[in-house]
């Protein structure tokens, strides 16, 4: 059985850990609340936050039903420190405004609900000692970087509404090609068939953005010859 008093994270954790433990076998929320010593409704909650978080939990309605964990998408306890945990967070924590910044989200949650209860509490309480500095918000639909990132993992051609820097708005249609980002900006790479060429296209510039349903032709980093300026690109190292 479980401790009463124990709190939401540690409970969210643990859960994930019993139905790993139990896969491929369902188990029911009955089941699972007289466990943890709560009832079936927050049990319900819980299993609801961690589908949304990005946890492969699925269920079956009906008398044999339940709730099963797909161990083949999900990470053991992982052997991370604190302060790796915490590194990790930094550097997800600065992808906000990038394309991938929903998916940094996702990861951070599926790294601290892998650790350890133990060194995923140290990893919180050192991450309370930690603040980043960010701009103020400005007008650009959160939605905007979520679009883009699909537009190129999909390759699907989008229409962006775009302010250049003189602050005049146009709308175009792009094949994407790439991302690029720097210090202070991201940039989405392709080929814009307003201007029949290569552009670089400052994310936090773009007002909208729709994806439509045309696959975009195959293209290269290498086809692109246009770079953000004053700058050197070079590729993410992912080891």
């Amino acid at each position: 059985m479980y401790c009463r008093g124990v709190n939401r994270t540690d409970r969210l954790y643990a859960l994930v850990e019993h139905l790993r433990a139990c896969a491929p076998r369902r188990v029911s929320a009955r089941a699972l609340a007289a466990r943890f010593e709560v009832s079936v409704r927050t049990i319900e909650r819980d299993l609801a936050a961690l589908q949304q978080g990005g946890v492969p939990i699925y269920a079956d309605v009906g008398r044999a039903g339940g709730y099963t964990l797909d161990k083949s998408r999900t990470l053991p306890p992982l052997n991370f420190t604190p302060a790796e945990a915490v590194a990790v967070a930094i550097s997800l924590g600065r992808a906000e405004g990038s394309p991938f910044s929903r998916s940094a989200r996702t990861a951070l949650q599926k790294i601290v609900a892998a650790m350890s209860a133990a060194d995923g509490a140290s990893a919180r309480e050192l991450a309370g000692r930690i603040r980043l500095l960010a701009p103020l918000e400005d007008d650009e639909p959160a939605s905007v970087p979520a679009v883009l990132e699909e537009a190129v993992s999909t390759r699907r051609v989008v229409r962006l509404a775009y302010i250049d820097k003189d602050g005049t708005e146009t709308e175009r249609d792009v094949e994407p090609v790439a991302f690029t980002g720097g210090t202070h900006a991201w940039y989405l790479i392709g080929w814009c068939r307003l201007r029949g060429d290569a552009r670089v296209f400052r994310i936090d510039r773009v007002r909208r953005a729709a994806l439509l349903e045309e696959t975009a032709p195959e293209r290269s980093f290498e086809d692109i010859t246009e770079t953000p300026p004053n700058a050197v690109v070079r590729a993410l190292e992912f080891i």
